[in-house]
């Protein structure tokens, strides 16, 4: 095994609702959704009209500052609805499924292909959006070189999936994508492991990638924590990052030639009956999975992806593109007398406030009341506790605020995305909203430096 890389600072949330590793096969869900929320930086144009019959791979909308970057259906079917907010803008783009997924046929006759195929192969099928350039947490450049590629191959966050068992069963196509990706760079590509469990894992079997062993709290299953220890972003480096469910739908593309788009996502949180993991298409209504399968009790908040860095959805919902996880946690719209000074067996926190301390592997059913509003920002040394990172949190965020981006730089914006920081926001006493400042802070270096 490669030396293991201790991740010291940071904080495990132990909530209760964990997903049992048990897989199941719901019956097809009835509308699908790609919403060009999900992708930072793009200005949706459509494809299609309402009423469009389209098959899984068809393009719904492109990228208007780069038409060669689609958006393409998950599903065969009928689109159904285009979703808009405030000045018409994009929200969702719906497509009503067929019983039956036909499929649009990419050309893979050739077989071995070179870099610059495999990115066409992604672009025209859809499927360029999974790779994620770092800095900036943006869709990566096709015409770009990467310096290198990472892969995460585990989850620390709280409710983490287990991502050995989702990819498991794909061998060949995770084989197939990972060769595919070496083609696109000139450097290596490298897998984030967690040391405590994935010794004998699919991972660890795949020739020519660099492994790289974790331990530790939360954010050592995160990209960017592992980035930084292994090789970090300085002024001028592109690096790709890319999850392992989307290496698996590229391997189907260069190996049958179709956009398939199914993967294994969990279902958990402390309002779900029964959790578990289920087999599913990118996009789906989440309505077949919650359905009678929550409390009914507290009003709930429904989430695609993970509970720090997820969207909020309806239980009516869609899928997210990124999501690999639906969690179901208690709203939190109630107000507790001095509720900040009054202990408490049932309350967690990172400090010795309470006495979560002295219970290590108690879990908790936390709910989203903030316990507080905005108050003055002020120096404290929390943020510093949960941030690996050797950058000083704080400094960085009032750069941004400041929009001085000397010392953006200065202080470490290449490294960062928002999930980097998703910590901090659950510890900070003065309930900033530091992911949003952080996209901000990334907006304003992609507008200034292009």
């Amino acid at each position: 095994m490669s030396q293991i890389i201790n991740i010291k600072k940071g904080l495990d949330i132990r909530l209760k609702g964990k997903s049992d590793v048990v897989l199941s096969r719901p019956s097809m869900a009835d509308s699908y959704a790609i919403k060009p929320t999900d992708f930072h930086g793009v200005t949706p144009k459509l494809s299609v009209n309402i009423g469009d019959k389209v098959k899984a791979g068809a393009p719904l909308f492109f990228d208007k500052n780069n038409p060669k970057v689609l958006f393409t259906s998950p599903v065969s079917g009928e689109v159904v609805d285009v979703v808009r907010g405030e000045r018409r803008k994009i929200l969702e783009v719906i497509v009503k499924a067929d019983s039956e997924v036909e499929y649009q046929n990419f050309d893979i006759t050739k077989g071995n292909f070179s870099a610059e195929e495999i990115k066409e192969l992604m672009l025209i099928s859809g499927l360029w959006p999974s790779v994620i350039q770092r800095p900036y947490g943006i869709i990566a450049n096709a015409e770009d070189s990467p310096r290198d590629i990472f892969v995460s191959c585990f989850d620390s966050a709280p409710l983490a999936t287990d991502i050995d068992f989702m990819v498991k069963d794909e061998v060949e196509s995770f084989t197939a994508g990972v060769k595919a990706l070496q083609k696109l760079t000139s450097g290596k590509v490298h897998f984030g492991l967690n040391a405590d469990y994935q010794k004998d894992s699919l991972f660890t079997k795949i020739d020519g990638v660099e492994l790289h062993y974790f331990r530790g709290m939360h954010p050592a299953g995160n990209v960017g924590t592992q980035i930084h220890k292994v090789n970090p972003i300085s002024k001028g480096d592109i690096v790709w990052t890319i999850a392992p469910q989307h290496i698996i739908m590229l391997g189907r593309l260069l190996t049958k030639g179709i956009y398939d788009a199914s993967q294994i996502i969990s279902l958990g949180g402390s309002e779900v009956k029964k959790t578990g993991y289920f087999k599913v298409i990118s996009g789906a209504s989440i309505s077949n999975l919650v359905d009678k399968n929550v409390n009914n009790e507290n009003e709930l908040r429904y989430i695609s992806g993970n509970v720090l860095t997820g969207q909020q959805i309806s239980k009516d919902g869609f899928l997210g593109y990124y999501s690999n996880s639906i969690n179901v946690i208690p709203e939190g719209r109630h107000f507790e007398f001095i509720g900040w000074a009054l202990p408490g067996l049932k309350k967690f926190s990172m400090s010795k406030t309470f006495f979560s301390w002295m219970t290590p592997k108690k879990e908790y059913s936390l709910d989203t009341n903030l316990n507080g509003g905005d108050r003055a920002f002020v120096m404290s040394g929390q943020y510093e506790k949960v941030v690996p990172m050797d950058i000083y949190p704080v400094h960085l965020l009032k750069a941004i605020l400041a929009e001085d981006i000397d010392k953006m730089e200065q202080l470490g914006i290449y490294e960062i995305i928002e999930e980097d920081f998703a910590l901090c926001e659950f510890v900070c006493t003065s309930k900033i909203d530091v992911q949003h400042i952080v996209r901000q802070g990334l907006d304003l270096m992609v507008k200034e430096l292009g």
